[in-house]
């Protein structure tokens, strides 16, 4: 076995190999940027080697500069995470040349999977299902009409290096495929320099569903099961479950078998998916083989028990596989969830800064729950705008699916985060949709449930007056503290009321609070609600029970009461007294500022470049902008018609949430 191995990667799936390597006894080296410096994976390692600027291009993708750290730290073998170097054939040949084993697949096998027409090719050639379509050189747009009326409209036209949603597009006619074909063409070029394109049938009512193989040297192959992936948004995964509640056991075994037929037949080793389309009717067709650990491993780790880790680094050091097929059970039911730097609020742009609270669910696993939070980052540390938005990988387990989605709904509502925009309250929303307890969704799924973006949740009446029945408790609570500290009394509970008024979503609900030593009886909408809880005014969490049952709130103080964060929502929670809820209702309301004549900048990011010049007429949905944060450019455009008045801000400047761009006549 390996006494040192190099994790060729950062964030929380480095720090995920160095939890993996430390129970096995393997020291591990960190590499990281000037941006790293104090990131948790360098903290963690044994060592931990610098190898360059912040942008990746200059420091974690740069071979030799990876190959030099290995030299300096006698590093014996790597694990290139997932991303950066983990799919570079020219990596893993380098690495070969040095004699240092990489914990991967062999260079052919990368080689062969990462081309998408190559990996078709290979598949057919394995009995593997296939997405009928064209997988030669398309000479033109022409030539693409004509073989996407032979394929039969929904056609999908793809770049054949293509990833992460470029060089991709949907035509449902003539004109479709012929503009989508140049524009694919256009897009491979530019991101991936190779305009290759190749066109397949488009799947409707589609699902993404994986299936995780693994193969060690010595002929044995593997399925662990699949992974439901179709909570997506822009082709990038939000939520993955495992097992999918959508397969048969026919389905799962015969994807299972698939998988692994493809993999031996590209000499195969280590662990590795096999990614597929599965249409309404169970018939599932290849999409391509991701040849590295995938960000949605934890799921199928919950529920085989195998930690996959640990298993690529056994096979890379020559052991062979520990079970068979046959000892691959399927326990319970795991959810994942991605936790992103990106605001909901605002159409999903990255955000950037300090994590000014960071405090995750504790992590626990018992035989009818699990929590688990796979990070890379802590309280007090940054965001940085190089790289991976990504914060978390909050994953519950439970034996059933409907207890590990409850599982994941008290673990999000606990999970404290500040400081930046997050996508928890999106999240959470999910795990309420209907379309999502049922398991009936699709990859559409975000696109037709939040086609005008995620403007926050409002909660039913059910919710509305547990979140009220508790914060009156609250309020009580705070009261008698307020009027130990002032010293009025000695006994103070007669100076605290028992009939209040809680607002909240512009309705009111009168409350009358019986409290006894260990809760408080809350009588709210024809029915008493018994509420529970050790909180204490000042804490930004509380758990409580109510009625039996867990409540789980974000608590702020604002005047006259709390904000609350719950389920996706995020409200202002008032209570008064009866009279100072008659005199509030007399209150005028406060109406924004008008922003309309003013482009703002929507995140942390650089002005990369001005469209428009002072005094030109501009016309809606035309590009004014563009603004660069976390490598991604984002092209702002104008809401309606009109006329620049004036541009302050340039190409090169820095710009802070709601600067202002430009201002309008």
């Amino acid at each position: 076995m390996f006494k040192k191995i190099l994790i060729a990667n950062r964030g929380e799936i480095a720090c995920r190999v160095i939890k993996t390597a430390r129970k096995m006894g393997i020291k591990t080296v960190a590499i990281y940027s000037d941006a790293d410096r104090n990131a948790l994976h360098v903290k963690m390692a044994d060592e931990a080697v610098h190898i360059g600027p912040p942008p990746a291009n200059q420091s974690y993708i740069v071979i030799d500069k990876v190959m030099d750290a290995i030299k300096q730290t006698g590093a014996e073998a790597v694990h290139p995470g997932y991303g950066f170097l983990s799919e570079n054939s020219k990596f893993a040949e380098a690495l070969e040349a040095a004699g240092v084993a990489f914990i991967g697949p062999p260079k052919g096998a990368i080689e062969a999977m990462g081309d998408k027409i190559t990996s078709k090719k290979l598949a057919q050639e394995a009995n593997v299902s296939t997405v009928p379509g064209y997988m030669g050189l398309i000479a033109d747009a022409e030539e693409a009409v004509k073989i996407s009326n032979e394929i039969g409209y929904p056609v999908m036209i793809k770049a054949s290096a293509g990833g992460g949603g470029k060089g991709m597009r949907i035509a449902w006619n003539d004109t479709e495929a012929r503009e989508g074909f140049q524009s694919s063409k256009n897009e491979a070029a530019n991101s991936f320099g190779d305009d290759r394109i190749f066109i397949e049938k488009f799947v409707t009512q589609p699902r993404h569903i994986e299936i995780q193989v693994l193969c060690d040297s010595h002929g044995n192959a593997v399925y662990l099961h699949e992974r439901e992936c179709s909570i997506q948004r822009r082709n990038q995964k939000v939520i993955e479950e495992a097992p999918s509640p959508f397969l048969d056991e026919a389905t799962r075994k015969a994807m299972g078998e698939q998988s692994v037929a493809l993999a031996q037949a590209v000499g195969y080793t280590s662990a590795g998916t096999v990614e597929f389309i599965v249409d309404g009717d169970r018939n599932f067709y290849f999409l391509e083989m991701n040849t590295r650990l995938q960000v949605e491993h934890p799921v199928t780790e919950l529920i085989t028990g195998i930690d996959l880790v640990e298993q690529m680094i056994r096979v890379a050091a020559g052991e062979k596989l520990p079970f068979q097929q046959s000892d691959l059970k399927i326990n319970g039911w795991a959810m994942e969830s991605r936790l992103y730097a990106e605001d909901p609020y605002r159409g999903f742009l990255p955000s950037i800064g300090r994590l000014t609270r960071y405090r995750p669910p504790a992590e626990e696993a018992t035989p009818t729950r699990a929590v688990r939070n796979d990070t890379g980052v802590f309280e007090g540390g940054e965001i940085s705008m190089y790289y991976d938005p990504m914060i978390a990988k909050l994953c519950t387990w439970a034996p059933d699916r409907a207890t590990a989605i409850e599982e994941m709904r008290l673990a999000l509502d606990g999970f404290e985060l500040e400081g930046i925009g997050h996508n928890l309250p999106f999240l959470a929303a999910v795990y309420d949709h209907p379309k999502f307890t049922s398991g009936e969704m699709t990859t559409a799924f975000i696109e037709e449930e939040y086609p005008d973006g995620f403007e926050g949740v409002t909660l039913g009446k059910t919710d509305c007056e547990r979140v009220a029945a508790a914060a009156a408790a609250m309020h009580r609570v705070a009261e008698i503290r307020r009027t130990r500290i002032s010293g009025r009394m000695d006994n103070h509970e007669r100076h605290v009321g028992e009939d209040w008024v809680v607002s909240l979503q512009g309705d009111s609900h009168n409350v009358v609070i019986s409290a006894d030593k260990t809760g408080a009886d809350v009588a709210i909408g024809g029915r008493s609600l018994r509420v529970e809880s050790d909180w204490t005014p000042g804490d930004p969490l509380a758990r409580l029970m109510v009625d039996g049952a867990p409540l789980v709130l974000k608590i702020g103080k604002i005047s006259g009461g709390f904000r609350v964060r719950y389920r996706g929502a995020d409200i202002k929670v008032h209570v008064r007294t009866p009279r100072q809820a008659e005199l509030a209702a007399l209150m005028p309301e406060k109406v924004a500022p008008d922003t309309s004549k003013y482009l703002l900048c929507p995140m942390p990011g650089l002005i990369v470049k001005i469209d428009v010049a002072e005094g030109d007429e501009v016309q809606e949905g035309q590009a004014l902008c563009t603004v660069e944060a976390m490598k991604m450019e984002n092209i702002l455009r104008a809401e309606r018609k009109g006329r620049v008045k004036a541009i302050k801000a340039g190409a090169g400047d820095s710009l802070a949430v709601d600067e202002v761009i430009m201002e309008f006549e």
